[in-house]
């Protein structure tokens, strides 16, 4: 499901917000399962993971960050044009990655305070489902597309700093080394 509005939205059912996994937490390193099971668990899955990601304003949110390793994320995101991309995919699979482009910011809610800057694909294209089983697909460009990126990944069991290299990593890491909120 995938909605384009011109400002930042609210899903549509009650859910209810559940704590985000942080860095060191085993299951953000487990590459998650398909999900086989289209039922009122998925549809309630999906409304937490919605309300747990708008307690915390964030832009997205993979199910592992909650502690459910399934490849399900949701999103409500800003693109470069001012508009906003809210919604949802089960079972995604990037079909389509552009080339990467210039360095922009990054974060992650599995990495509180934690930011970096690095070149992205400024285009992706993702296939999957809806919570009904249904096939759906979402293009993505500029920083939406980094938005899809990032979840992708996350089912993977990848986190962005993961994907830095160099100084920018090294700085990352030791910022993480500082914090009070690993879990390990």
């Amino acid at each position: 499901m995938h909605v384009v509005s011109e400002s930042r939205g609210e899903w549509d059912r009650p859910g209810t917000v559940r704590g985000i996994r942080k860095f060191g937490d085993p299951v953000l390193r487990e590459s998650c399962a398909t999900v086989t099971d289209f039922d009122a668990r998925l549809e309630s899955l999906i409304a937490d993971m919605f309300a747990t990601m708008y307690s915390v304003d964030g832009i997205g949110l993979a199910a592992n960050q909650i502690g459910v390793a399934l490849r399900v994320f949701v999103f409500d995101c800003p693109d470069n044009q001012g508009g906003w991309h809210r919604g949802y995919m089960v079972n995604p699979t990037r079909t389509f990655v552009g080339e990467e482009e210039p360095d922009d910011s990054e974060g992650c809610l599995s990495i509180p305070g934690v930011y970096a800057e690095f070149p992205r694909s400024s285009q992706v294209v993702c296939e999957g489902q809806d919570m009904t089983g249904a096939k759906i697909r979402i293009e993505g460009e500029a920083y939406f597309a980094r938005c899809l990126l990032h979840e992708t990944q996350h089912l993977e069991g990848k986190l962005f700093v993961d994907v830095l290299e160099g100084d920018t990593r090294r700085d990352a890491l030791k910022a993480i080394r500082k914090s009070s909120f690993t879990s390990q």
